[in-house]
């Protein structure tokens, strides 16, 4: 059988259809000539240097929809096809994103600890929330899931803009520059690529232009923001609230964002359902069986499309 290596943990179903097709291998053994086939996820990818060790390699099979771990350019560039789990998270991360909102308007968190610590019957009603219906909401990224959480959006009668590299066919404002569109924001959701191309593109500027009553929601990348330049901002008062799912150096999250009453922190759940890995799962092996039956894929990611 050939020779499979696996990086990070993968589910008991997706190791027994696996195992029937492959002898799978740990990073603590394997035997980089014979490594046809990696398996991984989009945090722990395949380091350049490991990409480089493995001269036949053919698939690297991502379980998620992010693949700026992996070296999909130098990937493409010596045949190697690297393929990951769109689509079928695109609601799931949507939702979560629309949960943040929520949260952070409403102020869920403040106001469970206010009933849980006894505040309410000692003290009466917590303090007044505000209303997430009819805000403006910049979405940076308009792809399949910033679609998704614009469609999710429309019972809160939410006006869309929106920030790309290009301009979209959609019923939605475009913005060139992301700063004006912050400054246009009531809501600013991050849900754009990782990698160089948007390396801390939610800048001191953007989050200033965002403002003390805006709401920054993070559901993409830690590296999309400069969390120290967030953290000061809500720190200060010049950024409002933080949602976010994601951080630069997760799962570790600076104890002064930990510690700040503004913000809502997930531990990077975007996708996390049974029903949505299960579907995850189940593509990532599909790609990795159909290039053994046929030597294609279903997902390549774009750069490797025409391999």
């Amino acid at each position: 059988m050939p020779d499979l290596l696996q990086i990070g943990g993968i589910t008991d179903t997706m190791r027994n259809r696996l195992s029937a097709a492959f002898t799978i291998h740990q990073l603590d053994d394997f035997n980089a000539d014979k490594i046809t086939h990696v398996v991984t996820n989009g945090h722990d990818g395949v380091n350049p240097e490991l990409l480089a060790s493995l001269p036949n390699l053919k698939v690297v099979s991502g379980y998620g929809v992010g693949y700026d771990a992996i070296d999909a350019e130098e990937a493409a560039r010596r045949g190697i096809i690297v393929t990951h789990t769109p689509n079928v998270l695109n609601q799931e991360v949507a939702t979560t994103a629309v949960m943040l909102m929520l949260a952070c308007y409403r102020e869920m968190l403040r106001d469970d600890a206010y009933v849980r610590s006894g505040e309410w019957e000692a003290k009466g009603g917590a303090p007044l929330t505000r209303s997430a219906d009819n805000q403006t909401v910049g979405i940076l990224g308009l792809g399949r899931i910033g679609q998704a959480i614009a469609d999710k959006l429309a019972p809160w009668n939410a006006k869309i803009i929106y920030h790309t590299r290009s301009k979209k066919d959609v019923p939605y404002t475009y913005y060139d520059n992301l700063t004006d569109m912050a400054r246009d924001a009531d809501v600013l959701i991050c849900i754009t690529p990782g990698g160089p191309s948007t390396n801390k593109i939610v800048s001191a500027k953007v989050l200033a232009a965002l403002g003390a009553q805006g709401t920054l929601i993070n559901v993409s990348r830690g590296s999309v923001v400069d969390e120290a330049a967030m953290i000061t901002a809500l720190q200060d008062g010049t950024l409002g609230w933080a949602g976010l799912d994601v951080f630069e150096g997760e799962p570790h999250v600076p104890q002064a964002l930990r510690d700040l009453p503004n913000t809502v922190l997930l531990p990077h759940v975007g996708s996390a359902t049974v029903e949505t890995r299960a579907a995850m799962g189940a593509l990532t092996v599909d790609n990795l069986l159909q290039h053994l039956k046929d030597g294609t894929v279903i997902t390549a990611v774009p750069e490797c499309a025409h391999l």
